[in-house]
């Protein structure tokens, strides 16, 4: 079997997302800026029957995080899922009138830099397979900028269009691309937003190889 890479992979949907893809015999390879945060959760997955294993990276720093990916498809299989999901920092989320040039370094290369990084070191691999797919995991403020929270906006609009080219640009060599807006928080036991409910969408997401944005729940107009 092939190998899913779960980029800010943490014990809610990280870890609910393992779960339903080690299911189905997917290698999976949980990456975090913690390593010993994705460890701990290799071991409780590996208990389970997932065959897990974490992998240090910053995905800000494109040297360091392309190797993470490297050393995970090296130890486990090449990837054939990459799911993009890391949580933004709290210092990004400023009212639009008082963010300056400079507090959107941070955000950029989070949201922008991190992703492209990760699609160049796993698309070589999925090309070689004949298939893969890219699951990109963004806020309401993907498509609805806030603007208590301009950095992230602005970001994550970034990300969006990238994603979209993605779909567009690699749909003929059976490489989908699509895009998942949580709204608010992600919320155990929510009928929509529960990790294990958005790990399903996720799957569904990877079988459905048409549409690009998929919605956890209805957003307002």
């Amino acid at each position: 079997m092939t190998t899913i890479a779960i980029v800010g992979a943490g014990a809610g949907l990280g870890g609910a997302v393992a779960r339903r893809f080690g299911r189905e015999g997917f290698d999976v390879a949980l990456l975090s800026r913690t390593r010993e945060h994705v460890d701990a959760l290799a071991s409780d997955l590996g208990g389970e029957g997932v065959n897990a294993r974490g992998f240090a990276a910053d995905v800000t720093d494109p040297a360091s995080f392309s190797a993470a990916l490297e050393s995970a498809a090296s130890a486990l299989g090449p990837v054939e899922v990459l799911q993009y999901s890391p949580i933004p920092h709290p210092e990004y989320m400023k009212p639009v009138p008082e963010t300056s040039p400079a507090d959107i370094e941070g955000p950029l290369p989070f949201s922008v830099v991190g992703p492209m990084t990760a699609v160049g070191q796993v698309l070589p691999g999925m090309r070689s397979l004949g298939r893969g797919t890219l699951l990109f995991v963004n806020g309401g403020s993907a498509v609805q900028p806030h603007p208590d929270r301009a950095g992230t906006s602005i970001a994550f609009a970034a990300e969006s269009v990238y994603a979209r080219m993605l779909h567009d640009a690699l749909a003929d060599e059976r490489i989908h691309t699509a895009q998942l807006i949580i709204p608010g928080a992600i919320t155990a036991g929510d009928p929509r937003k529960a990790p294990s409910v958005l790990a399903e969408t996720l799957r569904g997401m990877h079988r459905d190889r048409t549409q690009f944005r998929h919605y956890a729940e209805p957003m307002d107009a």
